[in-house]
């Protein structure tokens, strides 16, 4: 296995996860993740996605489409993700009778007495307890006992979508935007892809939830995906054990277990609910790699780049001038002319004579550790085309400041978002 270091952002990852609780499987692509004010919210347009290289995928669940289809390169956020934080999935609902509910259209209707028997017969001996054994969906969620203390395991199945899609779901991810202990992922024999990710519940470790899971990527493009917890439940259970029961290669052995190709198999084909690769970007916008190389370029000298990534609209780099990590991230989103109200208001804003706004935010960071601030340039054109540049004064999300500024001062980051070459990066 080769080791992977370098995710999502815990609010998408959060709201992911609430919307697939309250709608078992099934969930509809309405959401999306944008920077804004030194920190993350809501942008004008709204599209569930993943950014591949911010989570990897491997920490934010990908948003699965009605019918279990994994949208190709969602969770920009992007991720889970779980993920360190995903969540397991909900059994299917029961009616007023006690039996289960009808599933959702386009969903499997595979016995869940039948994922569960894949399970036990793949993971060391122990007690089980199954929701809604007598039920039908895609997956499975149980508590396991193997005499050291309860522990919730989840199963679920899914079409990865054409092509490359739920590529992301197999790559670990950057440790600047959800931490982890380890991280591997290895392509197998016979073209299979597998992650296998030791992390936690919460990124900022407010509970000491570890969730550890394994996601398997078959050459076919199907999707095994499962999570273990050292508790009896994903989040507000007590911990009920150091570690997860099962061992990385007992969490590899269940997941790459030839017993599930028949459930598989009954995964039904929606064609409609299948992305394909780089249908996440939207109009205008840049690639990742694009954005990136642009932001690289307008670093001032002296600095070291330690990690890096981005997605369509984004990009990242952590940086170091010999002084500590510096974390950097940049949007770069056209067509945002009717957000200006929400984001230009209050605050230090100027009007430029081209008529660009510019925002300057210096704040805590908002998802940072103890002592981290966040320094933000925040800008858009009369037409609405924005660049957000913001730098943090640690070496990522949710960790501890590793220097007492931002390695970037605002003048440095005003200059970056204002450069004229973000307007000429080639887009779809």
């Amino acid at each position: 296995m080769s080791q992977n270091e370098g995710s999502p952002h815990e609010g998408f990852e959060e709201e992911l996860g609430a919307v697939l609780r309250s709608t078992g499987e099934g969930f509809s692509v309405d959401g999306r993740r944008e920077l804004v004010e030194g920190g993350l919210t809501r942008g004008r347009r709204r599209l569930v996605r993943r950014r591949l290289a911010v989570t990897g995928g491997a920490l934010a669940l990908a948003a699965v489409g009605i019918g279990g289809v994994y949208g190709g390169s969602v969770l920009s956020p992007t991720g889970k993700a779980t993920n360190a934080g995903v969540a397991a999935p909900k059994p299917q609902p029961k009616n007023e009778s006690g039996k289960a509910a009808p599933g959702l259209p386009g969903q499997a209707q595979i016995p869940v007495k039948d994922i569960a028997a894949v399970i036990q017969a793949n993971t060391p001996a122990g007690q089980w307890r199954f929701e809604n054994l007598d039920g039908k969906g895609q997956s499975a969620l149980g508590v396991y006992d193997d005499g050291d203390g309860e522990a919730a395991v989840s199963v679920g199945l899914y079409r990865a979508g054409a092509g490359e899609a739920g590529s992301g779901q197999v790559e670990c991810p950057s440790r600047a935007h959800v931490p982890f202990d380890r991280c591997a992922s290895e392509r197998l024999p016979g073209g299979d892809r597998l992650m296998v990710i030791q992390g936690y519940v919460y990124p900022d470790k407010r509970e000491e939830t570890k969730n550890w899971r394994a996601v398997l990527l078959t050459k076919d493009g199907f999707l095994v995906d499962a999570s273990e917890y050292n508790a009896a439940g994903e989040k507000g259970a007590a911990i009920t054990r150091d570690t997860p029961p099962f061992t990385a290669t007992q969490l590899k052995a269940l997941v790459t277990s030839g017993d599930w190709r028949a459930l598989l198999k009954k995964l039904p084909a929606n064609p409609k609910t299948e992305v394909s690769p780089g249908a996440h970007q939207a109009p205008g916008e840049a690639s990742g790699p694009a954005i990136r190389s642009t932001l690289r370029s307008l670093l001032p000298k002296g600095l070291q780049v330690k990690d890096k990534g981005g997605d369509y609209g984004y990009g990242f780099l952590v940086v170091d001038d010999g002084e500590g990590k510096s974390f950097v991230e940049i949007n770069v989103q056209p067509d945002m002319a009717d957000a200006a109200g929400d984001i230009f208001r209050g605050g230090d804003i100027t009007v430029l004579p081209d008529g660009r706004r510019v925002k300057v935010t210096q704040q805590p960071a908002e998802k940072g550790g103890s002592g981290a601030v966040s320094w933000s340039v925040d800008t858009m054109t009369p037409e609405g085309f924005r660049v957000v540049v913001s730098a943090l004064n640690t070496g990522g999300y949710h960790q501890d400041a590793t220097r007492a500024e931002p390695a970037l001062t605002v003048a440095q980051l005003k200059a970056i978002a204002l450069s004229p070459k973000w307007q000429k990066l080639p887009t779809k």
